[in-house]
Order: C-alpha cells, then sequence, then structure tokens
C-alpha cells in the first residue's frame, strides 16, 4: 500500500507540474497566422512578404498570411481583436484601424484601444502624390493650377472611403481650392489602374505601387509626404518644402495582437519582430519598395497613438465624413 500510495503521489506532483508549467513556454508550437484585412497586392501586403519569411525563421514555425477584406479593414480586424489571445492570430494592418475607423464607423464591432495590443510599428508607406503623365503638370504649382481651372472636373481616386489615402486627397483638393471628385475603389491595385487609365487625375499613394510607371512616364510623382526627400525619389520635393505641411499624411503599417495576449507571448513577438527589422537585407528590400523602418521605440509608439487618433478625430468632422 506504501509503495501504492507514493506512487500516486508522485504522479499526481508530476501532473501538477505539467499544469503549472506556463502557457507561453512552448510557443509557437504550431503556425502562426497573420490577418490582413486589406486585398492582395496592396501596401501592407507588399510590407508582409517581405517580412514573412525571417518572421517565421525567428518565430521557428510558419508564419501564414490570411486576407479578410472589407469594411475598410474593420471585418479582418474584428475577427483578430475577438480571436483567442493565444499569440496565434495576428493582426497586420495600417493607421485606419487603429486611430481613425472608430470616428468614421458607429459600431466596427470592435474598440481599437481596448480590444487590440499593438506589438510595434513596423514601416511608414510614403504617400506620393502622383498625377497621370498625361497631364500638362509637371510639379505641384502647375497641377494647382491646372485643377483650379478646371473646378469640378479634376478626380482623384482613393483606396476606399475613410482610407488616411481619401482623406488626405480631400485634404489637398480643400487647399487647392480645386473641387476635386473622390472616386472609392476596393483598394490601391484598381486605384491605380483607373489613373493610369486617366479615369482619375490624381492619386494619393505609396512608392511601391505607383513607381514601375515612373520611367515610362505613364506616372509623374509630384510629392512625397516625408520629412526629408525619398532616397529612391531624390528628385521629387517633400510637401513640406512645397508649403504644403501636414496636408498629406503617409500612412503606417503595425503588427498588433488581441488584447489579453500573456505578455511573454507579447515579448517573444515583438524580439522576433525586432530582429527582423534589423536585418540589413530587409531593411534594404523596404527601402527599395520606398517603406521607411520606424524610429521610435514600441513603448513610445503605443503613448502616442491617442494623440494621434485626436488628429484624424478633427479630419473627420471637418471633413463631414460618416460610413455608416
Amino acid at each position: 500500500m506504501q509503495v501504492i500510495k507514493q506512487t500516486v503521489l508522485g504522479l499526481m506532483a508530476t501532473l501538477c507540474m505539467g499544469a503549472a508549467a506556463p502557457a507561453w513556454a512552448d510557443y509557437p508550437d504550431h503556425p502562426v497566422r497573420v490577418v490582413i484585412p486589406y486585398p492582395p497586392g496592396a501596401a501592407g501586403d507588399i510590407i508582409f512578404r517581405i517580412l514573412q519569411p525571417e518572421l517565421s525563421r525567428e518565430l521557428g514555425q510558419t508564419v501564414i498570411t490570411d486576407y479578410k477584406t472589407g469594411a475598410g479593414g474593420n471585418i479582418g480586424t474584428q475577427m483578430v481583436a475577438r480571436s483567442k489571445p493565444d499569440g496565434y492570430t495576428l493582426l497586420f494592418s495600417v493607421t485606419n484601424n487603429f486611430v481613425i475607423n472608430q470616428f468614421l464607423y458607429k459600431n466596427m464591432g470592435y474598440d481599437p484601444f481596448k480590444d487590440l495590443y499593438v506589438i510595434n510599428k513596423v514601416a511608414d508607406a510614403a504617400a506620393l502624390v502622383y498625377v497621370n503623365g498625361q497631364l500638362p503638370v509637371n510639379n505641384m504649382a502647375e497641377f494647382r493650377e491646372y485643377v483650379q481651372q478646371r473646378k469640378g472636373q479634376v478626380n482623384y481616386g482613393t483606396p476606399g472611403a475613410g482610407t488616411t489615402p481619401e482623406l488626405s486627397a480631400w485634404k489637398l483638393s480643400e487647399v487647392m481650392e480645386g473641387d476635386m471628385l473622390g472616386i472609392h475603389y476596393r483598394g490601391s491595385a484598381p486605384g491605380i489602374q483607373a489613373l493610369l487609365s486617366n479615369e482619375v487625375q490624381m492619386f494619393v499613394s505609396s512608392y511601391g505601387l505607383g513607381a514601375a510607371f515612373l520611367p515610362e512616364g505613364r506616372l509623374k510623382a509630384l510629392a512625397v509626404a516625408l520629412p526629408e526627400r525619398l532616397p529612391v525619389l531624390p528628385d521629387v520635393p517633400t510637401l513640406d518644402e512645397l508649403g504644403y505641411k501636414d496636408v498629406v499624411i503617409s500612412n503606417w503599417w503595425a503588427l498588433a495582437v488581441p488584447a489579453g495576449t500573456d505578455t511573454d507571448i507579447v515579448g517573444k513577438i515583438e524580439t522576433a519582430l525586432e530582429n527582423v527589422l534589423a536585418n540589413p537585407e530587409i531593411r534594404q528590400k523596404l527601402l527599395d519598395q520606398g517603406y521607411l523602418l520606424s524610429k521610435v521605440s514600441a513603448e513610445e509608439f503605443r503613448k502616442g497613438l491617442p494623440a494621434e487618433a485626436d488628429y484624424w478625430h478633427d479630419i473627420v468632422t471637418k471633413a463631414g465624413i460618416s460610413l455608416d
């Protein structure tokens, strides 16, 4: 009996030790899914394809992408916000879904400040003011004169109502006093195609989506929304230089997890991301595509989100945009 008792106690102790093992100890032990709430081919897709192989290597598990589009990115973002906070469902999304959409939609199904935890900003997708190559303009001054002479006749494309490019284009039209008409597309790729066909005459988008059409003159880049010129386009002036400070705002993309995810799991993901972004080859690939890496720490970035949300709230209110 004594032997049996000791054996039973030993088994119980072993089971208790196993039960006490932290959930994050073996994380990750199966593939990690990253939800991108926008269509393939958009800026976020381009960025994440660069990160994906190295992130898989850092985590020791396959990182797979899952595109869940619709409602300005809210469908995919809501899915992540409501998913189990175990580190196996991540979100890679854009400015809108963290600091803008809550002012555009009455009920998104999630609160970005309560239901998501941002790991860190990954990159800024430098916003360029592109125009159709057939337009008889070569700089912003000529473009302003062009739209003022054709008030209400010039169109700008957007990747969707309420997106950062749409709000930026609206602000630019207002400053230029051009009364340009916004035409919405389902993502940036079809918007660029509309610009190429001259269905729209202006489009605010990232370098990676329009750069291929610059050498042939099918598109012209008139300005870039950055504090300094884009290294891959040194001849394109910044909007600050031209007197359009804070009119067009570049998008940023960030990685996030559901709120409540174990801090040790968050730490593993954050470390893996930092290691990926420290890789010189990854950094160069992003720069070559016109994406600038974040220069602030994760903590600084998270602390700045409420103020950024206030900035966009003001823009949305002035533009009178509501998507419900």
